[in-house]
């Protein structure tokens, strides 16, 4: 399984915890990180993205040619009237992430959780990917070669 990866995005990330800025909402067109653990499982990978205080009808899941987009919305908490923010870290607006699934892995029966703020893919590796036993036909007779 390949993963893309943007070493700009992080290093904007990086830019605007150093120089301030704050928690910059992420847009779609600018979209926030997202973190993920991946790993084999058996016969399948799981990849699991950290989405806390993003609800399941904001997350949007598209494979396209073996390469899987992820993208998730964090709204802005509603807040009461005379209410006066004093902090504001957590980042809001959009997050995206994409993954090229190589072609040994089996995109049409990939599984999707969500549970307390974590997306989990489980995505099966392909039967003609797995190892398997060739069995070798032929007779025990020697047979002689004359010169």
């Amino acid at each position: 399984m390949l993963m893309r990866t943007d070493p700009f995005r992080e290093l904007d990330r990086l830019t605007q915890q150093v120089f301030g800025g704050g928690a910059t909402p992420g847009t779609w067109s600018r979209p926030n990180p997202m973190p993920l653990d991946a790993y084999r499982s058996g016969d399948e990978y799981v990849v699991a993205f950290d989405l806390p205080g993003v609800t399941a009808d904001a997350i949007e899941l598209d494979i396209e040619r073996n390469v899987l987009t992820i993208k998730a919305e964090r709204r802005p908490p509603k807040l009461g009237e005379n209410v006066e923010m004093q902090v504001s870290e957590r980042p809001l607006g959009v997050f995206s992430r994409q993954l090229f699934l190589g072609e040994t892995l089996d995109t049409d029966r990939i599984e999707a959780g969500y549970e307390a703020g974590v997306l989990t893919l489980r995505i099966p590796i392909a039967e003609q990917a797995k190892p398997r036993k060739i069995a070798i036909s032929g007779t025990d007779e020697h047979k002689q070669i004359g010169v």
